[in-house]
Parts: C-alpha cells; sequence; structure tokens
C-alpha cells in the first residue's frame, strides 16, 4: 500500500570505495583509455593504488568468489546500512543478506575464459533453463541488527561500505526466502523496460 522499495544490490559485502564523491573517478577506471580507445588496466589499478579502502573488495573480487558459476550460486547483499523504524517509532541500524540456497560455487579461470568466448550467455541461460523445469533457485533473505548504543561504540565507522560487520557480535536473523519461480514472458516488456528508485521508502526502512 506504501510503495515499493529497490534494494540497490551486489555479489559482495562491500565496496571499492567509501567516499560517494569517488564513484564517477572509480567509473572512469573502467573505460577504454580517452586516447587511444582501448583497454587500459593501468587506470583501474593505479586508482586501486591509491585508494588502499579499496583492498578489501579487490581481495575479494580477485579471490575464488570473484567467479561466481552464474547468478544461482552467488550471494546477494544490501551492502550499505540502512535504519529499521518498527510502529512504536524505535530505530536500529540494519544491513541485508541473501544467502543462495543452492550453494557458493565458483568457475575456474580457465572455465571461465572458455565460457567468455564460446558461451559469453552462459549465467543467463543457467538461470533461464533452471526456472523453466520447475528447478527454482531461491535464496535465504537475513538481516543483521544494530542499536544505536552499539554503534555509538562500534570499533570503526558503521557505514563505511569497504567493511563488514562481525556475524558473531551482529548474528544473521533469518527473516524470508527469495524464490525465482517465473521467467519473463516477454525480456523487453518486463526488464528491459523495468524502472527501479531505491530512493524511494516506504515507511520503516530509512537511509
Amino acid at each position: 500500500d506504501e510503495g515499493n522499495w529497490d534494494l540497490t544490490g551486489n555479489n559482495t559485502p562491500i565496496f571499492f570505495i567509501k567516499d560517494a564523491m569517488l564513484f564517477p573517478s572509480f567509473i572512469h577506471t573502467q573505460k577504454r583509455n580517452p586516447q587511444t580507445h582501448m583497454k587500459d588496466p593501468d587506470m583501474l589499478w593505479d586508482f586501486m593504488s591509491l585508494r588502499p579502502e579499496s583492498l578489501h573488495q579487490v581481495s575479494f573480487l580477485f579471490s575464488d568468489r570473484g567467479l561466481p558459476d552464474g547468478y544461482r550460486h552467488m550471494n546477494g547483499y544490501g551492502s550499505h546500512t540502512f535504519k529499521l523504524v518498527n510502529a512504536g517509532g524505535e530505530c536500529h541500524y540494519c544491513k541485508f543478506h541473501f544467502k543462495t540456497d543452492q550453494g557458493i560455487k565458483n568457475l575456474s579461470v580457465a572455465e571461465a575464459d572458455r565460457l567468455a568466448s564460446t558461451n559469453p550467455d552462459y549465467a543467463i541461460g543457467d538461470l533461464f533453463n533452471a526456472i523453466a523445469n520447475g528447478n527454482f533457485p531461491s535464496w535465504s533473505f537475513y538481516i543483521q541488527i544494530m542499536t544505536f548504543e552499539q554503534a555509538e561504540k562500534f570499533e570503526f565507522n558503521p557505514f563505511d561500505l569497504t567493511k563488514v560487520w562481525s556475524q558473531k557480535q551482529y548474528p544473521l536473523i533469518p527473516v524470508g526466502k527469495l524464490v525465482l519461480n517465473r521467467n519473463p514472458v516477454n525480456y523487453f516488456t518486463e526488464v528491459e523496460q523495468v524502472a527501479f528508485d531505491p530512493s524511494n521508502m516506504p515507511p520503516g526502512i530509512e537511509p
């Protein structure tokens, strides 16, 4: 009744930067060289070497988890810290997690290279075929909760996107399931034309 909330997600719990002002510069590092129009890995690594806070995400990206075996075998994360407000006006900080029920499964570098050249739509096909065959992929949805008092005493800024909250101190609380049980009939109208608005926050969820 209050509208939808679109949670911006990623398949890693952290990000390369914590300063939003650096986001345009970060995106430019992955584009082609403005003079040669060729891919230039030096642009990315120059940026990373100057931003040591990116090391956590870089380590994640270049681990086995950086090559997931399709969409069904990766986790999802809201990454950012949000504020939940209940009907009584009580507030808590929160992080969102989607844990794959199919299990984490990754590709080797050799297999990823092979698929990139022979079947670049591998991940799309894997997801579509699983759903079409009735093998509906699902993710268990969890939240981590932190009180304002805990945040004041926390060992680092709890809003720092380059760090994670300890799951020992702030255990995952199960709250639901995400199940993909239907493929789009028309990809263009049901996917390509979808518009998202993460800034539209219904009552109970705040930035």
